[in-house]
């Protein structure tokens, strides 16, 4: 029997049986026989409905299968302050047709060219994904979660959900930030944190971050930024001795694998308009002991703002997309999520509801502990739920924020290099530039009995391609399998692909080369490369950019150079491109924080004898001129200054700090500081040349 709805009233049904069939005219069926389609689409994301479009507009049969009773993913479900990064013009294709659709909806031609035609409210992202898909003619299946994969050798035949319901298909798509399709389908898949030798990868594996000391002035304005790390040293224990929850105490190797993934949270959607503001409920289970760094934080900085607690990502209608806002304490539940990437469904419910609880009792101390000075409590009481939004689920967002899960092992796995170094790709189907951005996995207690944090880095990259072997399966493993989310990276480096742009952009080329392998009957491994890349590009595709790979390699410098990466910091520096920095990165003091901030550059050196020592900076007029490098070396230590507003004299990046004897059993040794200095402080790397 069929029934048509409209949106509203489909879910509203959807929410008392739990699964329904949207077909282009907003229809919903029930007790439907099992179907066969061209292409089954595991999972409505934001990935997985442009990879469905895509293959829908090449004409054929497509089959989208969404776990939820929404569409979207965490582009319907609270991150409305998109992830765009430093490059837009990487976005094209669907995901560009989507984000122009719904910026239509506002009818604002101011807002259309300025920033905020990236940034939608969830309804309004919701309701212009469902139109394209009506558009397209995709058939959509609502709370479907898979149970089970039917596999013959090396291709999936049918996938079985809870309800007993079997989609059979010639290619499936899995567009699922967990990757279950991929992992019941026995394809090789890793959780956790690759150790640093796997892949070379100087930011992989346990990395304990340094404390990053933040001024009283700095805490107390109400900018908007995001505020990474320790900000003060504050006890990781309790009154009662023990130590706070959350806390962890093993200490492996420096750069050690783990089966641990950087938080999860929710991007709760806040407004400060009173007409549409719902006050946060307190959870059933607070427990204050669970905020109690929080609390420590707002002790040690009196009169801090909730800008600085919460990052606040403006929407329109008085809006704004609350994420964590990077300290120790925030609104990611920081180690919550260890058992969730394989997990069974029942513990991903838990988790899924621990996660609600906290993030909801973060919101809800701000505003309401006794302990929290007034002034705050009334700044934090200005937000609340905005009414207008997930209707249907307490005005809380439909989607956990699941920042990792699974990554499969296909042919080709991404890591660190591709996105720094070795940034072109022969099979590139689509780009990204967004930073290596890890949130926090852990927090420990050091030797001292600080708390701090562990596992966090928002580290720049080049404009980087992303090749099809990452979206493909091993062949002896799968031959009609893609995978444009849950794809072949490292921790690392799926830390600047896992934004929403990129998955559109991955789903988009999926969606394509499954059609192609459609028509001619082959394994997706052996689509033609030249033909795909023709096609996308045909239809808005951005892969490639002029000028991609003219990047300076630490490696290919003459002597012994540590780059910036390498080097050891005191204190919050900043990462950053500007300016062609060698291997793609630079730090800087941020101009903050005088006479607290260093960085140290070590090396062994080969041989004993006379090496010109440089260092390598960004030059700017906001620069500082007199800039304290400590070289040591055999004789002693040497201090010079280096005028940083003055362009580097050495092969453009360095600049000489003289000639020194040094011996090979002793370490040698540069160290940067910001002692006594006006204007930003820059570091790209140190280079040791031998002259005799």
């Amino acid at each position: 029997m069929k029934f048509t709805f409209s949106l509203s009233s489909l879910r509203k049904l959807l929410s008392v049986v739990g699964l329904g069939c949207l077909t282009v005219s907003g229809s919903i069926t029930h007790g439907a026989p099992a179907t066969s389609h061209d292409l089954v689409v595991y999972g409505g994301t934001p990935g997985g409905i442009a990879c469905a479009i895509a293959a829908a507009r090449e004409g054929k049969s497509v089959l989208l299968l969404e776990t939820t009773k929404h569409l979207g993913g965490l582009t319907t479900g609270g991150l409305s302050h998109t992830d765009v990064g430093p490059r837009p013009e990487l976005i094209g294709g669907i995901a560009k047709e989507f984000f122009t659709q719904a910026d239509a909806l506002y009818a604002d031609p101011k807002r259309t060219a300025s920033k905020d035609f990236w940034y939608q409210e969830p309804h309004i992202a919701e309701k212009a994904f469902t139109t394209m898909l009506q558009e397209a003619k995709v058939e959509v299946i609502f709370g479907a979660r898979v149970k089970s994969v039917e596999k013959k050798e090396a291709r999936i035949s049918s996938i079985t959900t809870l309800d007993g319901k079997t989609y059979a298909g010639r290619i499936f798509v899995d567009a699922s930030y967990e990757g279950d399709v991929m992992a019941l389908a026995k394809v090789d898949f890793y959780v956790g944190r690759e150790g640093r030798e796997a892949f070379d990868e100087p930011l992989a594996g346990f990395r304990p971050a340094p404390f990053r000391f933040r001024e009283q002035e700095y805490m107390a304005s109400p900018d908007r930024k995001y505020t990474h790390g320790t900000p003060a040293k504050m006890s990781a224990y309790g009154k009662d001795g023990k130590l706070l929850p959350g806390i962890n105490t093993e200490w492996p190797e420096l750069g050690a694998a783990d089966n641990k993934s950087q938080a999860y949270n929710f991007r709760v959607i806040l407004t400060n308009n009173a007409a549409n503001r719902l006050p946060i409920p307190k959870p059933a289970n607070y427990d204050p002991l669970r905020y109690e760094i929080l609390d420590r934080i707002i002790d040690a900085f009196p009169g801090v703002k909730y800008e600085k607690l919460v990052f606040l990502g403006a929407l329109p209608n008085q809006k704004f997309d609350a994420n964590a806002s990077g300290l120790v304490q925030g609104t990611d539940h920081v180690g919550g999520n260890v058992d969730y990437p394989d997990g069974d469904y029942a513990t991903r419910d838990r988790i899924w509801q621990d996660h609600r609880e906290y993030v909801q009792g973060f919101l809800w101390f701000l505003a309401n502990d006794p302990r929290v000075p007034a002034d705050l409590r009334a700044q934090a009481s200005e937000y609340g739920l905005a009414k207008d939004e997930f209707t249907d689920n307490e005005n809380w967002p439909y989607q956990l924020y699941v920042r990792e899960a699974r990554r499969m092992r296909g042919q080709y796995v991404m890591s660190q290099r591709d996105c720094q170094k070795a940034i072109t790709k022969p099979d590139s189907i689509g780009m990204g530039a967004f930073i290596l951005d890890s949130h926090a996995v852990q927090r420990l207690v050091d030797k001292e009995g600080f708390v701090i944090d562990e596992g966090n880095f928002d580290i720049p990259v080049r404009p980087y391609q992303i090749p099809y072997r990452s979206v493909t399966p091993k062949k002896e493993q799968c031959t009609n399998l893609l995978v444009p989310v849950a794809l072949s990276a490292t921790h690392v480096t799926y830390g600047s692909i896992r934004m929403e742009p990129q998955f559109m952009i991955l789903g988009h080329s999926t969606g394509v080369a499954a059609a192609m392998a459609l028509e001619k009957y082959i394994p997706v491994q052996d689509v033609d490369m030249a033909a795909l890349r023709a096609k996308l590009v045909a239809q808005g595709q951005v892969l490639e950019l002029a000028s991609l790979a003219n990047l300076t390699l630490a490696e290919n410098l003459e002597g012994i150079v540590v780059d910036d990466e390498a080097a050891t910091y005191e204190g919050s520096w900043t990462a950053s491109g500007y300016g062609d920095p060698i291997d793609g990165t630079s730090h800087n003091d941020g101009d903050g924080s005088k006479g607290k901030l260093s960085a140290r550059f070590e090396t062994t050196l080969p041989e004993s004898g006379t090496y010109e020592v440089r260092l390598a900076y960004s030059s700017a007029p906001n620069r500082a001129n007199n800039v304290p490098v400590k070289v040591e070396h055999a004789k002693g230590s040497d201090t010079v200054e280096v005028n940083q507003q003055k362009a580097p004299p050495v092969e453009k990046y360095f600049a000489s700090l003289g000639q020194f004897e040094f011996t090979k059993d002793k370490p040698a040794v540069v160290t940067v500081s910001n002692e006594g200095t006006k204007g930003f402080v820059t570091v790209d790397a140190v280079q040791w040349v031998r002259v005799k």
